[in-house]
């Protein structure tokens, strides 16, 4: 039997509590001629933002440098967080980069052409069952609708 959905405040809790925990996302790019591209990269959450690193040289990140737009997926198909937003090249604080450093067990700071990326989410959703679907937006246009 399915469980009853979970109120919006208490989804919008557990997908916090899964971007303190999870530690990898599938995330999704496309060329500027459209072809799509989708590469799991480690993440931190900090300030509403997300954190991602990989090389220069990844489509990921020549994609992204040249079309912003970009969608990141965690968890699986029934417990999934699914995020849209735009993508830039950062600085990240030294607080940031060593707690990236520390989740990911990777740390790319002393590494050449490995920048960051910090990813301004647009729209969140997230659900668990088909019960869940109705109500799964728990950010637009930036705004946190909880």
């Amino acid at each position: 039997m399915t469980a009853p959905p979970r109120p919006l405040p208490v989804r919008k809790q557990d997908m916090l509590r899964r971007f303190d925990q999870d530690v990898d996302a599938w995330v999704s790019t496309a060329s500027l001629d459209g072809t799509p591209y989708l590469m799991p990269l480690s993440f931190l959450w900090s300030d509403d933002t997300l954190l991602l690193s990989t090389t220069v040289t990844n489509p990921t990140a020549r994609n992204l440098q040249t079309n912003p737009k970009v969608q990141l997926t965690i968890g699986q198909v029934r417990d999934v967080i699914h995020i849209t937003g735009t993508a830039a090249v950062t600085d990240a604080t030294e607080a940031e980069a060593e707690s990236f450093a520390t989740k990911a067990g990777f740390d790319p700071r002393p590494l050449p052409n490995y920048p960051f990326f910090r990813v301004t989410p647009t729209k969140i959703q997230a659900w668990r069952e088909v019960n869940e679907l109705k109500d799964r937006v728990l950010m637009d246009k930036g705004v946190w609708l909880v």
